[in-house]
């Protein structure tokens, strides 16, 4: 039993399907996109060993080989030299602009291989099989790839959109406790953007989805994607409504970027205390009532989720330093932070005009300083 979440581009359209099975299924799903019974699956080693047998079953079941290369787990994957491995691999597997390549893992995975598929022979299909809740629910849909260099994360990208999405929420089953909370920093990040119903439903179920229930974890899945998908398509590059989907990001990003992009922080984690920072910082400015940042702190706390920069492990650096790192974001807009704020729970908004003195002030108080 699957969804379906059509993500309406015109020439470039395609489905997310959300459902249990689909990795056993992947033949299935995939071959009708086929000129020839074959796809070359890119993945990291700890879905290798949990997944990667189950995928080319499944993809064998549906008449389709496949080769495969791993790459090692973490953020430092997405980077310069594996994404030339991944490119060079395609080359010497003599890979054609109408083939496809498939991304196995997590938002890492995604990103990276998106980001060579848009490069190689100047653009050659990808499938996204999404293992990781963040990877569900955010990264595997809306076509955004990159890598992340020494000066920032996703610097280096390309707008690419995949020939489909396969998100098996079977496979999340497999995942551990922090890695499946950080994802639900983004599924929580959606509710607080443009959906207040949707966040009521994550207080009342956040605890029994985290916990295992998959109708409930689909439902969620579906919710987000769903949410991502029709501002995708008001605005695929970013021009206007997809920058809320950065909420908590600038924040998030600065923070991954003061720990070393290091298991310190995970993504979802960072976004998690920085959805907390925006509305903190939105109360401060008078735009949102104080009872919401304490709303949202209460539910990644009872979330068991990291919310506060004290619960980072090791030392940060002080606010000027990490204002300097925001400096680096994609979403500076000629010299000046843009940061995405609230006027309640579900009623966020880009803003262009904070005071650096309330961002300031914001970070010395949640430093401690």
């Amino acid at each position: 039993m699957s969804v379906t979440v059509h993500v309406a581009l015109g020439e470039r359209a395609y489905d997310v399907r959300i459902g249990e099975g689909l990795i056993g299924r992947a033949g299935a799903e995939i071959a009708p996109l086929l000129r020839r019974p074959r796809v070359w699956i890119v993945t990291e080693e700890t879905v290798a060993r949990l997944h990667l047998g189950a995928l080319q079953a499944g993809l064998r079941a549906g008449g389709v080989e496949s080769a495969a290369l791993v790459l090692p787990p973490g953020e430092g994957t997405k980077s310069w030299p594996h994404l030339i491995r991944v490119v060079e691999w395609l080359l010497e597997e003599r890979v054609e602009r109408r083939d496809v390549v498939v991304a196995f893992g997590g938002g890492v995975i995604g990103d990276l291989v998106g980001f060579a598929a848009a490069i190689l022979r100047r653009g050659v299909r990808f499938v996204q099989v999404p293992t990781s809740l963040l990877a569900q629910v955010d990264s595997s849909v809306g076509g955004k790839t990159g890598i992340n260099t020494a000066q920032g994360k996703n610097l280096v990208g390309a707008f690419h959109q995949p020939s489909l999405v396969l998100a098996d929420i079977e496979v999340l089953g497999t995942l551990e406790a922090r890695d499946f909370l950080a994802g639900y920093g983004e599924v929580v990040k959606y509710g607080l953007l443009g959906d207040a119903g949707f966040f009521d439903w994550l207080e009342r179920h956040g605890p029994a989805l985290a916990a295992g229930d998959a109708d409930l974890r689909a439902e969620a899945v579906r919710r987000s994607v769903q949410m991502k998908a029709d501002i995708v398509v008001r605005d695929e590059t970013e021009q206007g409504d997809r920058a809320l989907l950065n909420l908590g990001h600038t924040f998030g990003h600065a923070l991954e970027a003061a720990t070393g992009y290091s298991d310190r922080l995970l993504h979802g984690e960072g976004v998690a205390i920085g959805c907390a920072l925006a509305f903190g910082l939105s109360a401060r400015l008078g735009l949102c009532a104080q009872e919401d940042p304490s709303r949202v702190r209460a539910h990644l706390a009872e979330m068991g989720m990291k919310r506060d920069l004290s619960q980072i492990p090791g030392d940060l650096p002080d606010a000027e330093a990490l204002i300097g790192l925001m400096g680096q974001d994609k979403k500076v807009v000629d010299g000046r932070l843009r940061f995405i704020l609230a006027r309640g729970i579900g009623e966020a908004f880009v803003a262009g005009d904070v005071p650096g003195q309330d961002v300031r002030a914001l970070l010395d108080e949640a430093l401690g300083r």
